[in-house]
């Protein structure tokens, strides 16, 4: 007698489908892991960019409120206390201050070591509410990469270089300020970066972080082309120029990522 057998079948992967099947997963795993640190990277880099933006735009806007309240108050407000009233809306160096104003140039022409392309005093009473304030000296100065700050009271008698007397009080205000990239960096790396910004550094220069305007014969012209009236006493406008970089590269160009802010600083007081 034959007996038959009744089995139920076992359905199962084989090996080769498991194997398929882990080799997929691993894939696309894989991909998405990619995508997320890709994405992750992008993000970085775009909130340092825009962190290194708003801390730009705060420096830009405090260097214009100065700029607006230089030379307060004027000479003729106090009679004999140097330290209470603006002599110039600029301070200057290195001749003497403030008997013997220095001319204004750039990119290296003029005789003023300050104001400069990268370098500006600022002569102004910025607590005139406080009757005990004084006038001081605020200094701003490109060192790098890095624009420093630095504020001091002005002394009670004539005489002191402002460029020294400030030197010891800067510390870093703006970082990553590339204005003098082409100083700063090897020839290759600033080829590359012009590359990628073709316009930021048109001549190939460092672009000032200080351009002046000055009062002449009751016009306003460019400081280094208003010949007698090319002077730190004259300055009416101050341009100011930030360069801003993030602190890490693109993540597909593998260069800075840069932005470029303008602001124009105008002095309220006439000359005196």
């Amino acid at each position: 007698m034959n007996r038959r057998r009744n089995k139920t079948a076992e359905l199962g992967f084989t090996l080769i489908e498991l194997l398929t099947a882990l080799g997929i997963f691993l894939l696309v795993c894989g991909a998405a892991f990619t995508l997320l640190g890709s994405s992750q990277q992008r993000y970085q880099i775009e909130s340092q960019l825009l962190t290194s933006f708003q801390e730009a735009r705060l420096g830009l806007d405090q260097i214009v409120r100065d700029v607006n309240d230089s030379g307060y108050p004027p000479p003729t407000y106090y009679n004999g206390y140097f330290n209470l009233s603006a002599s110039s809306p600029f301070a200057w160096s290195p001749t003497a201050y403030p008997a013997s104003p220095c001319q204004i140039g750039t990119g290296g022409g003029g005789t003023c070591t300050t104001p400069g392309d990268f370098d500006l005093i600022i002569e102004t009473n910025p607590n005139p509410q406080d009757p005990s304030s004084k006038v001081q000296w605020i200094r701003y100065k490109l060192q790098q990469t890095t624009l420093m700050r630095g504020i001091i009271d002005k002394p009670n008698m004539p005489g002191d270089d402002p460029a020294v007397d400030t030197d010891g009080q800067l510390a870093p205000f703006v970082q990553n300020i590339m204005n003098n990239a082409p100083n700063v960096l090897t020839s290759s790396q600033f080829a590359n970066l012009q590359a990628v910004y073709p316009g930021m550094f048109p001549t190939g220069n460092p672009v000032p972080v200080f351009s002046y305007v000055c009062d002449a014969g009751g016009g306003l012209l460019p400081c280094p082309g208003a010949v007698g009236s090319n002077s730190p006493q004259n300055i009416r406008e101050v341009v100011v120029t930030l360069i801003v970089a993030t602190p890490l590269p693109d993540a597909t160009t593998g260069e800075p990522r840069l932005v470029q802010l303008v602001g124009r600083g105008r002095r309220i007081n006439p000359n005196q």
